[in-house]
């Protein structure tokens, strides 16, 4: 009778202990995505504020606006350092969104191998007039579970 206490006190400790391993593994693989998730939010806010300062350099030979190719996405657009270019900024429309790709380190929508994050970057009018709000999300799913990571950045027209 001693042993079969003995061996159920002894189960019950592995069983206990592999338990909190599994869920401390898990844990950390949702942190991990939740920081790779703020990076390309604060990403996402850059690529904008990269398109926004490329128009003020370009604005006397070119004589971009601004804002220009920052106003059409109210309704959600995707973004990365290759899918604009300085004559024609247009951002492709989010529409449901397509997975980033990782390459050699570097996420984008063109090349590399997909992840299980999706982008969507949403542009409308700043708090004063000649200013935009940046809102980007970061989507993924784990394990059936969606998780999102917000970021949001007012962007205004100090360049006069």
């Amino acid at each position: 009778m001693e042993a079969i206490v003995a061996i159920f006190v002894i189960t019950a400790g592995i069983v206990g202990v592999l338990s909190l391993v599994t869920q401390t593994i898990s844990s950390a693989i949702v942190s991990e995505d939740k920081l790779i998730a703020a990076y390309l939010a604060q990403e996402g806010i850059e690529i904008i504020r990269n398109i926004r300062d490329t128009n003020w350099i370009e604005a006397e030979t070119y004589f971009n606006d601004w804002n220009e190719g920052l106003t059409g996405c109210s309704g959600g657009c995707e973004a990365d350092y290759t899918t604009s270019s300085i004559l024609d900024p247009t951002l492709p429309s989010y529409n449901g969104g397509r997975f980033l790709k990782i390459d050699g380190g570097f996420y984008n929508y063109t090349s590399g191998t997909d992840t299980k994050f999706k982008r969507k970057i949403t542009i409308g009018s700043g708090p004063i007039a000649d200013s935009l709000n940046v809102k980007v999300e970061v989507f993924w799913q784990e394990k059936g579970k969606t998780f999102n990571v917000p970021a949001q950045e007012n962007l205004y027209n100090w360049y006069q």
